[in-house]
């Protein structure tokens, strides 16, 4: 399913191990950066808005760094920035990372006789030509990559995307 990453080069802009796996699922070679905001202070109402608020937040914070430093350089190819979210949606309501173990088996003991909904987000940042293609996704049972946080089809749309159109 990968394209040929020879012609290019991708930055997974997360630290999240699923993630990782997820990508290396698809044929991908790439490096980690992560991009250490602050996911609290961006708010949205709508879940899809959310995600892809936050993932443009992690691009940006990403790109700036990379333009401070001396990595950033355009290069011959192309160089892809994937950066994602996830939230998940249960009676109407957000909910985001659990901020500790405690507060994640809550979550976890609450979902018991509802249905959650997982809301994830991609976007592809083309580092060379500035260009950004993303889109979000949701399950309700679901993929076991859209739940994990990397959906493998809409990642490879917008990798697709971000390239060549």
């Amino acid at each position: 399913m990968s394209t040929n990453s020879s012609a290019f080069t991708i930055i997974l802009g997360s630290s999240s191990m699923a993630r990782r796996q997820i990508l290396t699922e698809m044929g991908y070679e790439f490096t980690i950066m992560s991009a250490d905001i602050d996911e609290k202070v961006i708010r949205r109402e709508k879940p899809a808005d959310l995600v892809m608020a936050l993932a443009e937040a992690k691009a940006d914070a990403i790109v700036s760094r990379l333009k401070s430093t001396a990595q950033f350089e355009v290069e011959a190819h192309s160089t892809l920035l994937i950066t994602a979210d996830t939230v998940v949606v249960y009676e109407g309501i957000i909910r985001e990372k659990p901020s500790s173990k405690e507060e994640a088996r809550e979550f976890i003991k609450g979902y018991s006789g509802g249905q959650a909904e997982v809301v994830g987000s991609v976007l592809v940042t083309n580092l060379k030509t500035g260009k950004r293609k993303g889109g979000w996704d949701r399950a309700e049972v679901g993929t076991t990559d859209t739940v994990m946080g990397l959906p493998k089809a809409l990642t490879e749309k917008c990798i697709l995307e971000a390239l060549w159109l």
